[in-house]
C-alpha cells in the first residue's frame, strides 16, 4: 500500500522538477517581404525600355505591440515581460520575454479576464472566469511565442497567467495594459 501511495505521490507532484530547467529562445516571427511594384517609365507604352526594373521586395513591417505587462510571482518565484504583438500579416502572438520561473507539471499559458492579485489571494482566480489556453509552456526560461487564434477578441482578456493545470494554481501572472 505504501508503494502505491508513493507512486501516486510521485506522479502527481513530480518532485524532480524542482531540479530541472529548460530554456527556449525564439525570435519574433518575421513576415515575408512584400513585393512593391517598380515605378513605371514615362516612355510611350508601345516602346519597351531597358531601364525597367522588376518588383523589389520591401522590408517587412515591424511587429506592433498591442499590450504588455510584467509578470509577478504567485505560487513560484517568477519574472519576465509579456507582450501581445500584431505581426505584419495581421496575426497576433503572445510573447514571453526574459521568462524565469520554476519548472512544474502541466504548465499552460492562459489569457484571462481575471484580475491580477498579488500574494496567495491571486493564486487561484484565473479559472474563475473566462480564459483562453494558448498551449503548454515551452520552457521555464527564455523568450517564447504563442499564437493567438484569429477570432480572439483581445478586449475580453486583461491578464496572462502561467497556470499549473495539475494543481489549479498560478505560477505567475501579468496585467495587460496598452
Amino acid at each position: 500500500m505504501a508503494a502505491i501511495a508513493l507512486a501516486v505521490g510521485l506522479y502527481l507532484f513530480q518532485p524532480w522538477r524542482i531540479f530541472t530547467s529548460s530554456t527556449v529562445t525564439e525570435d519574433i516571427p518575421a513576415a515575408a517581404p512584400l513585393a512593391v511594384p517598380s515605378q513605371e517609365s514615362t516612355a510611350e507604352p508601345s516602346a519597351p525600355t531597358a531601364s525597367a526594373t522588376p518588383s523589389e521586395p520591401a522590408a517587412p513591417a515591424a511587429p506592433r505591440e498591442l499590450v504588455s505587462g510584467q509578470l509577478i510571482s504567485h505560487e513560484h518565484a517568477s519574472s519576465g515581460t509579456v507582450r501581445i504583438l500584431e505581426l505584419a500579416d495581421g496575426s497576433r502572438i503572445l510573447r514571453l520575454e526574459g521568462l524565469d520561473t520554476s519548472d512544474g507539471p502541466d504548465l499552460k499559458v492562459w489569457l484571462s479576464d481575471a484580475p491580477v492579485i498579488e500574494g496567495v489571494a491571486g493564486w487561484h482566480v484565473f479559472d474563475d472566469g473566462a480564459y483562453l489556453d494558448l498551449g503548454a509552456l515551452k520552457a521555464n526560461r527564455g523568450d517564447q511565442n504563442y499564437e493567438i487564434p484569429a477570432a480572439t477578441v483581445l478586449g475580453d482578456y486583461t491578464s496572462v497567467s502561467i497556470w499549473c493545470a495539475r494543481f489549479a494554481v498560478s505560477f505567475a501572472a501579468a496585467e495587460l495594459t496598452a
